[in-house]
């Protein structure tokens, strides 16, 4: 896949919620980069969303296909069963992540998206080192936050 960007991702949360992070490996050629980020209170379906949305901010460029592997279903399902674009017509009544998902849906039509869903703790190499960067995120002791979790505590909304 010479002429794809290939974005693996993963979150993790050390428990639910709590201290969590995500990480991130971008491939594209023989160039690769990873990123992580950690939080100190989130969810773990927000971390594995949150690096999607956050790899798609680093892409600079729209004229290749992007292949996106993850082993989150709830991120994977969301897109692939077009459920996303349900909960947005019914204004995300009753939906969780409601901040995120709108972000996703902002950077969405930017890009060719393909989603694969990849076992988790299977052995994929690449999840593996996404889990690592993840987990490592989310233990550091510089977390940032999740503002838009915070602020739905805050209000009741969780």
């Amino acid at each position: 896949m010479t002429n794809c960007i290939q974005i693996y991702t993963d979150g993790s949360s050390r428990g639910n919620p709590g201290p969590g992070g995500f990480g991130i490996v971008m491939k594209f050629g023989t160039n690769e980069k990873t990123v992580s980020k950690g939080y100190r209170l989130t969810t773990n379906n927000r971390m594995e969303l949150w690096a999607v949305i956050h790899a798609l901010e680093l892409v600079n460029t729209n004229k290749y296909p992007i292949h996106i592997y993850s082993d989150s279903k709830y991120v994977i399902e969301a897109i692939e069963k077009r459920w996303v674009w349900g909960w947005e017509k019914k204004g995300f009544k009753g939906k969780k992540n409601e901040d995120l998902w709108r972000k996703y849906l902002q950077l969405h039509p930017n890009y060719t998206l393909t989603f694969h869903w990849v076992k988790g703790h299977a052995g994929h190499p690449e999840n593996e080192r996404c889990d690592v960067l993840a987990v490592q995120a989310a233990t550091s002791s510089t977390l940032g936050i999740d503002e838009g979790y915070e602020q739905a505590k805050r209000l009741g909304l969780l």
